[in-house]
């Protein structure tokens, strides 16, 4: 009678296990097309401006970003607020006066937008960085 309930215990401990993996597993947050390294170059009309985007999610499956402007020595520029509903990519930088509209193509490789900054609105398309 011990040796079947040792073997009840163990049995209903594993089940216990695989029906928690698979709780955890099955509410984990899939990261978005979105998220990783992009690079493009702001049009400015005489010339352009380099511009890198990095996306990450955090455990809970929000979006946060940085940019850096090779050309201006700037890195780690706060992105205030960024969304991406697919396949729509919208981010604001408060500290520039800053925003960004874009949208993604089906391969997920590119994102084609406008890069918004007072007064002008100026062509950014961005490329996924290869790592």
């Amino acid at each position: 009678m011990k040796k079947q309930s040792a073997v009840r215990l163990k049995l209903w401990m594993w089940t216990s296990a695989l029906m928690l993996s698979a709780l955890v597993l099955g509410t984990a947050v899939a990261a978005p097309a979105v998220v990783g390294d992009w690079s493009g170059a702001i049009s400015t009309g005489g010339g352009s401006l380099r511009a890198v985007i990095h996306v990450a999610q955090d455990k809970d499956g929000k979006l946060t970003a940085t940019m850096d402007s090779p050309d201006q020595g700037a890195t780690g520029i706060a992105i205030s607020s960024i969304t991406y509903k697919e396949p729509a990519l919208h981010f604001e930088i408060e500290k520039l006066g800053a925003s960004y509209d874009g949208t993604m193509n089906k391969d997920n490789s590119e994102i084609t937008g406008n890069w918004k900054q007072g007064p002008a609105t100026l062509t950014l398309n961005l490329k996924r960085a290869s790592k």
